[in-house]
């Protein structure tokens, strides 16, 4: 039942409400302290009703369908449209917003219910076209409607109906859409763009009245004309004038309309350009006059001039502006240019309107439909339009009366001339409507011309135009008695078969009997022309007919001047050419006239181009027994193609395309093609081919051209030739007889609409094999034959599938049919026979095909489920079926937008969740069988349970606790590792391709772990696994959404996080993939040394060199060398090195590669030179600290340290940081330089603990003395693993943090200082070529501390009294304080000694000045701490090595255990040595 209701409805815009947004004033009703509230959003009610069913109730709203349709296509419009804007997609946005306005409006207009009935239809056509060009342009689903423009209801209209409707509405809006592009391009005609991309044009002319009081008949004959050049340029356009100021044909009224076409941009560019009209009385020969045998005479009245030189340049465009032409009246004869000279009445004339039109006339018939129709008049160009599109057949001769000069004789006045003109064939016979005085009427067999009154020397020059193919026209003149007095002919056509030549012809005018000049018969062998005349001289007594027609000496003063203009794709007025055209008749000549063909002008050929292909071609083919014509015909070809290659007739270019793709028909010209032009390929060095060879190469892409389409013609017709072969055409009969068997597909077209209408066709048993599987693979593309078997599928009822499975005989019959079945519907649903936008016919297959399994699904299990009869192939076939079904495109709801999601929900429900559930229940259903399909079906039922809908997952999650209770019973090792395997394989293809989310990785350890810890031997392996597969699931998930990340770091530290887990599980098919995927980010970072590290991972997993198969070797040798490349480029050579030792060894012992030994020692050798000689600055590490939710999981709370690229310095590294994650804060104690603890090459690689000290006070600041407060906070990190590694950051896993006191930093300070004296000393007694410069700067800065106050600063904080009071276990360290301040004096001493043999002269001054302030350091310093003498291994002279890398390096901890025993051994010597006799410097020998 229904009841009326108001429904609550949103407004008419594109927005869900309307909210105006307010200014806060104050209410007097409200407090002072309370906030206005805004204007609650806009509603509107409308009218409805409520259908009420079982479980539901519809609204049906009372608007009409359309208004309906119209509403919610704004709604979704709308979304899609705010997207766009975000998107900055401004062309389609701004095409989106004029439809959506558009749309608006007419609803509008719908609503009001004001229209007449004929406007509301008009305007609902446009809406629906609207639409459905808007859905198309965004990619939405096609709309299906009747003629009437209503959606048809697919279950209300048949499989095919709807199939039809579905191909006409495609196609329509297809053209819709072009005709709109069309429209779109022309918008602005105005712009030069739009000329420059054109090449034809059309002028549209519409007249709309003449203001003449003529008082007779007149014919206005209209036409382009071109003042400089002072000749027409177009035909004429005729308009027939009644007496009564209208039209004759009365049909014609206000339909007065013409274009000129083949305008070319030449045109367009004349300086000048008019149109002229020019107006014939027809009546009698004057207007008073009353005889009756002077009417139907053609006088002329007058003439109508019009520049439209602007409108033709595009300056002017307006169709609607009407244009006065003022008119002037003469009645003598005169050149056309006359006009220009007359003065014009304000108050005669014409009215026209014009446009400028760019296309041919097809193409503007599409764009202008509402301008150009059928019923428009068409006048051509006299000449051809640019371009000559194959196919453009066209064969006029335009004649034109030039003047006449005839003898008055006898009488006093001239004669009252007029001339008729007619057309003959060759045989005297008269053509009948051969001649066409203008556009707009049809041909007449005779056109009389125009008579002057008494004019000796008559002026015509009116053109007609000729449409026939060989023709013979003569002109009798009459005078005013309508008294024939002469006869004059010209032949269009040549004895050699070409045309006659254009330009102006002399006719003779013969003079005879009445009667006998009446017969064409008795003329047509006479010469016409004067020149002829002359040439075959004449004389009277050779011709049997000279004593009928005699040019007398009274007629030689006669003369009459015509002058022709062939415009024809057919007649040539080449004699070459025409040889080639027809070779046939003439076939002793062909190579002389291919050989011509080279000469012919390029504007004659282009003209006749599809022709002369044609011709080369079958000259080719039919000629194929002398291969001297192979070679011909291919040198023609290439001129051909180089002409059209010239920038002068370049814009033939789409008509030979076109002619290649629609006219060319040679199937075996590719043979003969190749052949000649590997001839010339394979004789380039012969000179005499030169030439044409590089021709050749020039046209090559043309000649491919015609190679392949000459290829795929033959193929395509040996195709044909299978196809229509008699073994493929069985007769209906014969496969119906041949039973269920036998399945012939091809019949369904000629059965479908019977077998629709009525579903008890089906009870024919032989009607089953119309619908069979067996040759659907035929027709998978064709969408008809598809339809059709929808069609019959969806009329079958549940006991006509039980029906056909009983007519099988035998078990093995009913297996393949289902077998055969399956895998025709796996390939139907795979590969989408129907467009994607056809959604009404997808899911009316879907829903058909649902059906369908499930019966079939019903027969499996009845027949194939016992253990006898089990067919494994057959349950995996419709598993497989099932899956691709429950995982097609078309039913993935949660990818539409939320209205095509509740329109689909609502029309045809989730099918996903009625196959998944079957899907369940068959596999409960197999028992013992499972283990078959472990683990072949982990894959499918994963994508099952992938699937976005709760109660699917919910129900099929479970199977996965099935196969491993399955698995686990039945194999020997008890447990699941074939399907935990074949998971984590698949679970990581699927994760990568987009499928999953943390729903599913929170449901599917949920329902995993309830269900093993049921289980009694499940509970601790499955929950480990459960647990495994969630963890796999996070990080997969995790690398799935950052790889869309533009920080390549973010994505290599989850690809790290993913190959870490494949590690540890021992996959490593899997694990090796991901290595490659990061070494393809390192490589793209320029982190080489990275990049080797990565795949340093996978030559390790291979086994030593002994134990490598072949292949393996050569696998593990290509990755050594691609390795040490990335090394190489990483500036590592050390570890290069190493690598390149071991293939080496390789190479020499085991493979005995000689060659590629040779190669790698030169590799090596330029490994220890860079490491002498090249720039390698060290990299800074810095240690970062996550912390905030704002982080990825995989950063998030943790500190890292990473390794800086060359030259990155920590303001550089803050900016990286910003950059990467702009809304972070950063605090610069998170983002500190830290160092590593090595020394040289390895203080920054291969380290793994970092340091960072940070100073900070205890206690009130000393003024005299800072350093007895400042204490050092020391943080160490350890990292997971070293640098460097596979990435440029690991995180921290070990942080410590330690005070350092005040004296243990001036220990250290002491320590630090002494070794790097004592180092700097090594290295310049090892290498002398070492700049002084370093060492000048350290001895200045410790033996005359000028700011920092040297040993003075310790010895005011921690050698005093009161600090050894009050620090009293600290007395140690002082006194290894004293030791180390002691044991610097000799090292300065060595120092000063080797700067004073290298000192130059500029430095004497800095060297005296160091002795000095030395010597009273050490004096004080053995006075207080005693004296320390080194080791003689410590001081004696080296030989100076200048190349080499391995200078002295001496540790703190050597020097602080040789400090101790100097100590002791200093002690001695001074209590038993005086002081004079000490040497003056420790360990020199004076």
């Amino acid at each position: 039942m229904a009841q009326d209701l108001n429904e609550v409805d949103f407004p008419p815009n594109l927005q869900d409400s309307i909210e105006f947004p307010t200014r806060p004033v104050a209410d007097r009703k409200q407090g002072p302290n309370q906030c206005p509230l805004a204007r609650p959003p806009l509603r509107k009610l409308k009218k409805g009703s409520v259908s009420l069913s079982r479980q539901h109730e519809t609204v049906i709203p009372s608007e009409a369908p359309l208004v309906q349709e119209l509403t919610s296509t704004l709604r979704e419009w709308a979304v899609i449209w705010h997207k766009l804007y975000v998107n900055n997609k401004v062309t389609l946005f701004r095409q989106l917003q004029q439809m959506t306005y558009s749309l608006i409006e007419w609803r509008s207009q719908i609503l009001s219910g004001t229209l007449p009935k004929d406007e509301l239809a008009e305007l609902q056509k446009k809406v629906t076209a609207k639409i459905d060009h808007g859905n198309r342009m965004l990619g939405l689903d096609l709309v299906v409607r009747d003629d009437n423009g209503n959606i048809l209801d697919p279950d209300k209209t048949s499989t095919i109906a709807l199939f039809r409707a579905h191909e006409v509405a495609s196609q329509r809006i297809e053209e819709r859409i072009q005709e709109e592009k069309s429209i779109l391009q022309n918008l602005d005609l105005r712009g030069q763009s739009i000329f420059n991309t054109m090449h034809t044009y059309c002028l549209y002319i519409n007249f709309k009245n003449f203001v003449c009081n003529i008082g007779e008949d007149a014919e206005l004959l209209m036409a382009l004309y071109d003042p400089d050049q002072s000749r027409f340029i177009s035909e004429n356009y005729l308009i027939r004038w009644g007496s009564n100021g209208m039209p004759k044909e009365i049909e014609k009224l206000n339909n007065l309309q013409a274009v000129f076409t083949d305008l070319s941009s030449t045109d367009l560019i004349r300086p000048k350009i008019s149109l002229v009209c020019q107006i014939i009385r027809v009546g009698h020969m004057e207007l008073k006059e009353g005889k009756k045998h002077t009417c139907g005479l053609r006088r002329p009245f007058g003439v109508a001039v019009m520049d439209i030189t602007d409108i033709i340049h595009g300056k002017v465009d307006d169709e609607e502006k009407q244009h006065f032409i003022p008119f002037q009246h003469h009645c003598f004869p005169c050149n056309p240019f006359w006009c220009f000279h007359l003065s014009s009445p304000f108050y005669l004339g014409l009215w026209v309107s014009l446009k400028l039109l760019p296309g041919d006339l097809t193409q503007v018939q599409k764009d202008f439909s509402h301008l150009v129709d059928r019923s428009t008049a068409v006048a051509r160009k006299m000449g051809f339009p640019e371009i000559i599109l194959p196919g453009d057949v066209r064969n006029d001769i335009y004649v034109t009366l030039i003047h006449g000069e005839f003898d008055k004789g006898k009488k006093k006045t001239p004669k009252n001339v007029e001339v008729t003109m007619s057309v003959y064939d060759e045989d005297g016979t008269l053509l009948e409507k051969a001649i066409h005085p203008g556009a707009g009427y049809e041909g007449i067999s005779e056109y009389k011309s125009v008579v002057y009154y008494q004019v000796k020397q008559p002026c015509w020059y009116e053109t007609v135009k000729v449409s026939v193919n060989l023709s013979f026209p003569y002109f009798a003149a009459r005078d005013k008695s309508e008294r024939a007095f002469g006869v004059a002919f010209v032949k269009l056509m040549n004895p050699d078969g070409t045309t006659l030549q254009d330009g102006r012809h002399n006719l003779v005018i013969y003079k005879g009997d009445n009667k006998k000049m009446e017969d064409a018969k008795f003329y047509l062998t006479l010469p016409s022309t004067k020149i002829e005349m002359e040439d075959k001289d004449f004389s009277p007594g050779k011709n049997i007919h000279l004593s009928n027609f005699t040019p007398t000496k009274e007629s030689t003063k006669d003369s009459f001047q015509i002058a022709t203009l062939i415009c024809s794709t057919k007649l040539t007025q080449n004699v070459d050419l025409l040889g080639l055209l027809n070779w046939r008749s003439n076939s002793q000549n062909i190579k002389h006239n291919l050989k011509k063909l080279m000469e012919v002008d390029g504007g004659e050929i282009v003209k006749f181009l599809q022709d002369t292909l044609d011709a080369l071609f079958n000259i080719m083919m039919e000629m194929s027994d002398n291969e001297t014509y192979d070679f011909l015909v291919f040198d023609a070809l290439v001129f051909i193609i180089s002409l059209i290659g010239d920038i002068k007739f370049q814009h033939f270019n789409p008509v030979l395309e076109t002619y290649i793709y629609k006219h060319f028909s040679a199937t075996l010209a590719y043979v003969k093609l190749t052949k000649v032009l590997n001839h010339y390929v394979g004789n380039a060095e012969d000179s005499s081919k030169t030439e044409l060879l590089f021709a050749a190469l020039k046209a090559l892409k043309y000649l491919f051209r015609f190679i392949v389409q000459s290829r795929v013609l033959h193929l395509y017709l040996t195709c044909e030739l299978r196809k229509n072969s008699p073994a493929a055409s069985l007769s209906m009969q014969e496969s119906l007889d041949r039973g269920p068997s036998s399945w012939l597909l091809s019949s369904f077209p000629l059965e479908c609409e019977f077998l629709e209408g009525r579903s008890h066709a089906f009870r024919s048993p032989s009607l089953y094999s119309l619908w069979e599987p067996q040759r659907l693979g035929l027709f998978l593309f064709q969408g008809s034959f598809v339809a059709c078997m929808t069609a019959i599928l969806r009329q079958m009822e549940d006991f006509h599938y039980n029906h056909y499975i009983s007519t099988f005989k035998t078990r093995q019959d009913i297996i393949d049919f289902l077998m055969e079945t399956f895998i025709m519907f796996k390939d139907l649903i795979g590969k989408n026979v129907y467009p994607p936008d056809w959604m009404v016919m997808n899911m009316m297959q879907n829903r058909v095909f649902l059906r369908s399994i499930n019966l079939f699904s019903e027969v499996l299990t009845k027949f194939f489920m016992d253990h006898s009869s089990f067919e494994l192939q057959l349950w995996n076939n419709y598993f497989h079926l099932a899956v691709a079904f429950l995982t097609h495109e078309s039913l993935q709801l949660e990818t539409f937008s939320q209205a095509k999601r509740l329109k689909m929900e609502k029309k045809y429900g989730d099918m996903r969740k009625e196959i998944g559930f079957r899907i369940r229940d068959m596999w409960y259903n197999l028992g013992p069988h499972k283990i078959k399909f472990i683990p072949s079906m982990v894959g499918p039922i994963l994508e099952v349970t992938l699937t976005p809908e709760t109660e699917l997952r919910k129900a099929t999650i479970p199977i996965f606790f099935d196969m491993m209770q399955c698995e686990f019973n039945f194999s020997g090792n008890h447990n699941f590792q074939m399907f935990e395997n074949e998971l984590i394989t698949k679970l990581d293809q699927e994760v990568e391709g987009g499928r999953g989310d943390e729903q599913y990785k929170v449901l599917l350890e949920k329902l995993l772990l309830e269900h093993c810890r049921k289980h009694k031997y499940l509970a601790s392996s499955g929950e480990v696994f459960a647990l495994l597969v969630s963890s796999l699931l996070e990080n997969l998930l995790d690398y799935r959404t950052i790889m869309h990340d533009e920080s390549k770091e973010n994505r290599m530290s989850c690809t790290v996080n993913v190959l870490n887990f494949y590690k540890e599980k021992k996959r490593e098919d899997i694990y090796i993939r991901y290595l490659y995927k990061l070494r393809d980010l390192h490589r793209d970072c320029e982190n080489y040394t990275e990049a080797a590290y990565t795949l340093l991972l996978h030559a390790e997993l291979l086994q030593v060199w002994e134990t490598l198969l072949y292949s393996q070797q050569e696998l593990k040798e290509k990755l050594y060398q691609e390795i040490i490349s990335y090394f190489d480029k990483g500036k590592m050579w050390e570890k290069a090195i190493k690598l390149s030792k071991e293939l080496a060894e390789t190479y020499e012992s085991k493979v005995f590669d000689y060659e590629g030994l040779g190669n790698l020692l030169k590799k090596r050798a330029s490994f220890y030179e860079n490491i002498i000689k090249a720039m390698r600055p060290q990299p800074e590490y810095f240690a970062v600290g996550y912390y905030g939710q704002g982080f990825p999981s995989f950063l998030r709370n943790k500190i890292f340290i990473y390794r800086g690229k060359e030259y990155e310095r920590r303001e550089d590294f803050n900016l990286k940081l910003l950059t990467q994650f702009p809304n972070c804060i950063l605090s610069e104690v998170l983002t500190q330089r830290v160092f590593a603890l090595g020394k040289d090459y390895y203080r920054a690689n291969e380290v793994q603990q970092f340091q960072y000290s940070r100073p900070f006070r205890k206690g009130e600041k000393d003024p005299d003395n800072e350093f007895a407060t400042l204490w050092i906070e020391r943080t160490t990190y350890t990292t997971a693993y070293t640098f460097p590694g596979i990435l440029k950051w690991f995180e921290a896993k070990q942080i410590t943090t330690e005070e350092i006191s005040p004296l243990e930093n001036a220990i250290e300070t002491m320590e630090l200082t002494n070794e790097k004296i004592s180092n700097s000393v090594q290295q310049h007694a090892w290498d002398r070529s070492l700049s002084l410069h370093p060492l000048s700067m350290l001895l200045n800065g410790i033996v005359d501390p000028a700011v920092m106050g040297g040993y003075s600063n310790y010895e005011k904080a921690f050698f005093t009294e009161k600090y050894q009071q009050e620090h009293p276990e600290d007395q140690d360290k002082i006194e290894l304080l004293k030791r180390l301040i002691a044991l610097q004096m000799p090292l300065l001493g060595e120092g000063i000694r080797i700067h004073g043999e290298k000192l130059t002269e500029q430095l004497k001054p800095l060297h005296d000045r160091l002795t000095t302030c030395f010597r009273e350091l050490r004096e004080k310093v053995e006075k207080l701490y005693g004296v320390i003498t080194l080791p003689p291994t410590l001081t004696e002279r080296k030989q100076s090595r200048t190349g080499s890398v391995v200078l002295p390096y001496i540790m703190s901890s050597t020097l602080r255990r040789l400090s101790v025993t100097s100590v002791a051994s200093s002690v001695v010597s001074t209590s038993s040595t005086s002081s004079d006799s000490a040497p003056s410097r420790p360990g020199s020998d004076g």
